[in-house]
């Protein structure tokens, strides 16, 4: 009943003011760049050092982390399987959302299973989503451990965590590889930069 009074109430208005036109505004192509990766693999680091270099570029840009969007949009979420699906559908729909406002969108988020990164892809044109696995063994990963949870997780005090107690399936065929293990994050974000101009996306 309530999907049918929603279809009945509910009518997509059109704007004026396109997607086209915001990014002839800001002077290039609004892409989602996507860094999934195990908790400790360096996501938000480079992605937090792309956005610097863009920004010294004056391209118009905004960077949604996972940690940080669970302090607020998804604070109501847990890590079980179901809430980590409705984690990214959420963030999906706010990254199309950037995208038709012509803004280079980066996503820093865990994303740890492919069905759910492709519906996100599925969401935008296609060239609209590029995925960028930052690829770091989980023993790495631990060694470095930032934040202390694989401690945490080993000692059963944090349930769900990815590549531990809950799965990582790795992209099978990602736009950008980033082996966090052999390069810094200033090679990794010359190459996301090399790979955006040569798209002709900046």
């Amino acid at each position: 009943m309530f999907t049918v009074e929603k279809e009945r109430n509910i009518t997509w208005h059109n704007t004026n003011v396109t997607k086209q036109h915001r990014q002839l505004l800001h002077g290039h192509k609004s892409p989602i760049l996507w860094f999934t990766g195990l908790s400790g693999s360096g996501k938000s680091t480079i992605a937090n050092l792309l956005e610097q270099n863009l920004h010294k570029y004056r391209k118009s840009t905004y960077l949604l982390d996972g940690d940080n969007i669970r302090h607020g949009l998804n604070s109501d979420l847990s890590f079980n399987s179901e809430d980590r699906k409705e984690n990214i559908r959420r963030i999906g729909e706010v990254a199309k959302l950037f995208v038709d406002s012509g803004i280079i969108t980066l996503v820093s988020f865990i994303s740890p299973y492919k069905a759910d990164r492709k519906i996100v892809r599925n969401l935008v044109q296609d060239k609209e989503f590029i995925e960028i696995y930052i690829k770091c063994p989980l023993d790495i990963c631990e060694q470095r451990d930032p934040k202390g949870l694989y401690k945490r997780a080993r000692k059963g005090e944090i349930k769900n965590f990815t590549g531990i107690s809950s799965p990582y399936e790795k992209p099978e065929d990602p736009e950008i590889i980033l082996e966090t293990e052999k390069e810094t994050k200033e090679t990794a974000v010359d190459k996301i930069i090399k790979y955006l101009k040569e798209h002709q996306y900046i």
